[in-house]
């Protein structure tokens, strides 16, 4: 099983940490680590902050429900979220996505600090 630490940053607001893992989506996890480092511009949906990444892969292991703390790639917007709560179709705390992710790690600091994110914002990936 393959494991990698990332550091995400926002600018302005800091870095969150995060640890991916291929055990649920190989693929997934490969496409997203060979890509590294990259550069794009954050947008939110709720509790979700997602931006865009240079990685196509399809659904692999997909699902709607995911967990507070979970990173995932979204293959129906080629972009990368990041779970901290509800999103607009939640029917509680947990988090929903808007359609099947690969969930491919989860924050392991700085979790806190995505609810000071807003659409826009620039941030940058890299392997830790």
């Amino acid at each position: 099983m393959g494991k990698a630490k990332l550091i995400i940053e926002f600018e302005g607001l800091g870095c969150v940490e995060g640890e991916l893992y291929s055990e649920l989506n190989p693929e997934t996890f490969e496409a997203l680590i060979g890509s590294l480092p990259i550069e794009s511009t954050v947008e939110t949906w709720g509790k979700e902050v997602y931006f865009e990444v240079p990685v196509s892969v399809g659904r692999e292991n997909a699902k709607r429900e995911v967990s507070i703390g979970d990173i995932a790639y979204w293959p129906d917007g080629r972009c990368l979220c990041i779970f901290f709560g509800p999103t607009p179709i939640s029917v509680d705390e947990k988090p929903i996505a808007a359609s099947p992710v690969n969930v491919v790690g989860r924050v392991i600091s700085g979790l806190d600090i995505l609810s000071r994110v807003e659409d826009g914002i620039k941030v940058k990936v890299k392997l830790a």
